[in-house]
């Protein structure tokens, strides 16, 4: 058993708190199908970027923007099969409100719908793919959060699930628990450290936030 001690905790969204996984291969598969693009490569990079990038690396000679705006849409509105990770509820529902935030690389529009529909609270600070220029990997997402919670970078600690989106809390200067949800360990070897589930995260709640890991 591992302690970390923190002043806020920065949770990703989409395979930390909210299983989507479902939802994103569903209509991965539908726009590569239509592009002509592989479906092995997407689901390869995906998890953690926004959809923009993805589109640019598969298929630069695509307008990503447009393309992505697009398939958001129609994503948002898709809750089949849609859950919340055992264990969020719990820990969100006692945290102050000062010290904890989510920064997603999906949209504003999808985040709190996913949100309402597993029946998990919204934080005071949420930056979404709305809030940034630049997504994960970059850090301006978590760099955004870290400011609106008012802490200093080490202060904080970031719940991660994704290669892309560790390397954006690392440079933002915050340590990282990776969740072992949507990718395996060797690729989320960058993490200060890893476990193999949202419930093995336990946290005593004060001024100080005590982190208790079961790292396996």
């Amino acid at each position: 058993m591992h302690t970390i001690h923190c002043k806020a905790i920065i949770f990703d969204l989409d395979g930390i708190l909210v299983n989507s996984n479902p939802i994103a291969e569903r209509h991965w598969k539908i726009w590569a199908d239509a592009k002509g693009v592989s479906l092995d490569h997407i689901l390869a990079i995906h998890h953690g970027r926004p959809t923009a990038l993805t589109i640019r690396e598969v298929a630069p000679h695509l307008d990503a923007d447009a393309e992505a705006a697009r398939k958001e849409k129609v994503e948002a509105d898709d809750i089949d099969g849609l859950s919340r990770y055992a264990g969020t509820y719990q820990l969100l529902s006692q945290l102050p409100g000062g010290q904890w935030a989510i920064a997603t690389s999906g949209t504003r529009r999808t985040a709190t719908k996913r949100l309402g529909v597993v029946g998990l609270p919204a934080p005071e600070v949420f930056i979404t793919a709305d809030d940034v220029i630049n997504g994960k990997p970059a850090p301006d997402p978590y760099r955004q959060a870290i400011e609106g919670l008012g802490f200093a970078p080490d202060e904080c600690v970031v719940i991660e699930d994704a290669p892309a989106g560790i390397k954006s809390a690392k440079t933002a200067g915050a340590r990282v628990i990776a969740v072992t949800s949507t990718n395996k360990r060797p690729a989320l070897a960058e993490a200060d450290y890893i476990v193999p589930a949202f419930d093995q995260i336990a946290v005593i709640i004060g001024d100080i936030l005590e982190i208790k890991l079961d790292v396996r």
